[in-house]
């Protein structure tokens, strides 16, 4: 079985923010693959249901982003989930431009607080990611304003996009593997920030 980890916040005042786009791409395959993401365990909303001929979980955690690695080392542990193969966690980034993606089978946390305690309750970070793109932010403003505020009118078109790659993106991990997917959805130049 697979677990896909969608990262954000819970909680309305959150919804649609740039943090949240991870829960965003859950809800985006759980919409594809008509699975409802309603049981609460491990700290988490979970969704069990089937990609292709591989069965799932889609997870949103519910500990607030600084703490999603507590859900995450319940559910490997409770399922018995090889993380280095079997979990893919999606999460926001504030170095790509809104609507790129980048999928990733190890790395370092990068400066993001959910994935940075992911790696502290795994002991590793050696796990899948498909990292969304929220783009930077502008000079003057705090970081956390920044990723907690809502996108403008300009990026949620290519927001919707990038979720539903996401989605797609995510399908290819499991069915066909992750250096499929890369090939096909690490695209040089769709709009990376330097």
């Amino acid at each position: 079985m697979y677990v896909i980890a969608g990262l954000g916040n819970p909680g309305a005042k959150y919804e649609n923010t740039r943090h949240n786009i991870g829960f965003m791409a859950v809800d985006a395959i759980a919409a594809k693959n008509h699975i409802s993401v309603q049981e609460k365990k491990h700290k988490a909303l979970l969704g069990k249901g089937m990609l292709g001929s591989e069965k799932v979980l889609l997870v949103k955690p519910q500990t607030f982003m600084n703490l999603s690695g507590e859900s995450i080392r319940e559910i490997i542990d409770y399922y018995k989930i090889e993380e280095k193969t079997e979990l893919i966690v999606i999460s926001d980034d504030i170095s790509l431009a809104p609507g790129a993606l980048r999928i990733r089978k190890k790395g370092s946390a990068g400066g993001h607080n959910g994935l940075k305690n992911i790696i502290l309750h795994l002991g590793h970070d050696e796990f899948q990611r498909i990292r969304l793109g929220v783009g930077e932010k502008p000079a003057g403003y705090d970081l956390a304003d920044y990723v907690l505020g809502h996108f403008n009118e300009d990026d949620r078109a290519l927001i919707a996009k990038s979720v539903e790659q996401a989605a797609q993106a995510a399908e290819v991990m499991i069915t066909e593997g992750a250096d499929k997917a890369m090939n096909l959805f690490n695209k040089k130049g769709t709009g990376t920030q330097s």
